[in-house]
């Protein structure tokens, strides 16, 4: 059947919200038993209201029941929930707070019953596996200035805690070296965030008292340079990520000489590393004493390498995966993770490689890819020729010159041939969250639900954006609401001008700091988008300052250029709330009633200001959810309800 002309943004699509809904999970985290090598992942499932559940991977089966949620609380954000080590997995549930452990059947709780207390970045002792590090967050006096972290050595027969560092605002990366006598950890304190300074911590331990002892800071330094994801190689040999060069590259600390050295010959213009949002994320692996799988960013694009630790060698892996996550190594030749092609959904991978491979002999073209847990059953039914490939476009900062990095996804579907005549397609410009953090690149459902119907689709990673170095990132520094908005008007005016968008016929959407992107976009450049969506979006600065949690309490000293009591006029300037009456395109605004991170009174502040002027604005919150949506009924209305606006506000047939 040959394809059909129609309109752009009018096309029929298979590819439908309980679809995406209902035959899709995502994989939280993952975790090989470094005894049995059996691997266990997080299954987080919206249609089971978003909870996380453990699974044995091989087996296909849940470790608990239906009303254990394996969620972290810790910095709200969360990560690292489980641990597994000889068959006994140990778990934070989301619920009660405790720590749990499985060792049958049903889980037995291992830590205090304080409801106020909150734990993650699990690491169980590997000649004492009843003896867990964690973080704590105590939140027995809730306000963010007096939440507090420590890292502490849970007994898991006795319940007690024992602290092992305490002083720091914030901890994470606690591990245990491979003989039990060493931890490392990395800390940092207010008013960086973990990229922008922190500090690499060893400490010897002695497991029969649970404690530490002569802590030295071997890396990192506050506010100019970031360590992140630091693990042990072996006993003597700890190896780190820092950014000192610009980018997150590869070190390594000899623990006898106490001397650190780069693993790289030179440093390279790749981040190995993701900013740390979440607790335990791993871009990097050991698959041996002098061995590291690893996953360097290039401009946004993903790879897959072998780095020997003793020369810096680097032996590429062919791969068709454009973005990877939560690496973990199985045994010396082969590890597991997280990937995405353009056109095959996230996937639990492992990855076998051949033995006794050198950079002399080229990269690696017969790595074997076994993919273990798919994250959508709804792929399988759906035609590849509907996922678009996305195109990685290095735009021009006006002025400056310099690179705006976007990804361009075209309008895709078979079934249909192009629009009416000379006709280009509307777009959907995405802003991400963060701000520090990046869309990768890789098929996105919520992507693909619009350009199967004609829609294209672009991610603007503005500058602040992580994956393109340091320099790239500190461009937001001072000027939150400045350059992302003006990044993000510039894509869809250069996008425009290529004549790969309808810059007449452009929806400009975001969450949480993208929603605030989005508010702030529409107030200081009204005619520049067709009209809008915020997702549990900021509109008043003040408030967020005064109102959110201790993580990013201090985050925006930094992105503003000064505290609220320093610079109020900046805050109050920048607060789309007090500019609504400048918002000219419709707006939809979406909503948790119980998000800790950008309160309901966000949204209401905003809304209140358009409706007073009568100006076109629709709200709407999602009751139980927080900080995004994990209910499939939720995500289902959020997309349709996305989806609808547009079409009513640029006069689609529905």
């Amino acid at each position: 059947m040959a394809p059909t002309t129609a309109p752009y943004g009018t096309w029929k699509s298979p590819i439908v919200a309980d679809l995406i809904t209902q035959k899709t999970i995502s994989v939280a985290e993952v975790h090989v038993d470094p005894v049995t090598k059996d691997i266990f992942h997080g299954e987080s499932r919206p249609f089971e209201g978003g909870r996380i559940a453990i699974v044995n991977t091989k087996a296909g089966q849940d470790v608990f029941g239906p009303d254990w949620n394996a969620r972290s609380g810790v910095h709200e954000y969360g990560g690292s929930a489980f641990a597994v080590r000889d068959r006994v997995i140990y778990f934070t549930d989301f619920k009660t707070k405790r720590l749990y452990a499985i060792k049958n059947n049903a889980p037995e709780a291992v830590s205090p019953d304080n409801e106020n207390h909150r734990f993650g970045d699990l690491d169980i002792h590997p000649s004492q596996p009843h003896l867990v590090l964690s973080i704590l967050e105590d939140h027995t006096k809730p306000a963010p200035e007096d939440v507090v972290n420590t890292l502490v050595v849970i007994n898991t027969r006795t319940q007690a805690l024992t602290t092992i560092a305490q002083g720091a605002d914030f901890y994470s990366t606690g591990r245990f070296s491979p003989d039990g006598t060493k931890l490392s950890w990395i800390q940092w304190h207010h008013p960086d965030m973990p990229w922008e300074g922190s500090e690499l911590v060893v400490a010897d331990f002695d497991a029969s008292s649970s404690s530490a002892s002569n802590p030295s800071v071997i890396a990192g330094r506050p506010g100019d340079e970031s360590i992140n994801e630091a693990f042990w190689v072996s006993d003597k040999t700890l190896v780190y990520l820092t950014d000192k060069s610009g980018f997150y590259n590869p070190w390594k600390y000899a623990l006898e000489s106490k001397s650190h050295s780069p693993i790289l010959s030179k440093p390279v213009e790749k981040d190995y590393a993701e900013p740390a949002w979440l607790l335990g994320a791993s871009r990097w692996t050991a698959l041996d004493a002098n061995t590291v799988l690893v996953s360097p960013t290039t401009n946004g694009d993903v790879s897959l390498g072998l780095l020997r630790v003793d020369s810096g060698e680097f032996i590429e892996i062919k791969s068709p995966y454009v973005n990877v996550g939560a690496v973990h190594g199985v045994n010396s030749t082969s590890a597991v993770f997280v990937g995405v092609t353009d056109d095959t959904p996230s996937a639990l991978i492992k990855v076998t490689l051949p033995d006794n491979v050198s950079a002399a002999s080229g990269s690696i073209e017969n790595a074997v890819f076994e993919t273990l847990k798919e994250t959508s059953s709804a792929a399988a039914t759906i035609s590849k020729e509907l996922f678009p490939r996305h195109q990685s476009i290095a735009l021009q900062i006006p002025g400056s010159g310099a690179p705006l990095h976007v990804m361009y996804f075209p309008p895709t579907n078979p079934d249909y041939s192009g629009g009416k005549d000379s006709e280009l397609p509307p777009c959907v410009l995405n802003i991400h969250g963060g701000p520090t953090s990046r869309v990768a690149p890789g098929l996105s459902w919520t992507a693909t639900y619009f350009t199967s119907r004609g829609w294209a689709w672009v991610d603007v990673n503005y500058g602040g954006s992580s994956g393109y170095g340091r320099e790239y990132r500190e461009r937001l520094r001072s000027n939150w609401g400045i350059v992302d908005v003006n990044d993000s008007v510039t894509a869809a005016e250069q996008l425009s001008a290529r004549g790969l968008i309808d810059g007449k016929r452009v929806a400009i959407r975001g969450g949480s700091a993208g929603g605030y992107t989005v508010l702030a976009a529409v107030v200081t450049h009204p005619l520049a988008f067709t009209v809008a969506t915020s997702s549990y979006g900021i509109s008043d600065l003040a408030l967020l300052a005064s109102d959110t949690h201790k993580f990013e309490s201090r985050y925006l000293e930094k992105l503003m250029g000064g505290t609220l009591k320093e610079i109020p006029e900046v805050y109050r300037e920048r607060s789309p709330v007090f500019h609504a009456d400048k918002i000219r395109a419709p707006l939809l605004i979406l909503q948790g009633s119980i998000d800790a991170v950008v309160p309901p009174s966000q949204a209401e502040a905003i809304v209140k200001q358009i409706k007073e002027r009568d100006g076109k604005v629709e709200y709407i919150v999602f009751e139980g959810e927080g900080h995004g949506w994990r209910k499939a009924e939720n995500i289902k209305r959020a997309l349709e309800s996305e989806e609808g606006w547009y079409a009513k506000v640029l006069g689609f047939s529905q």
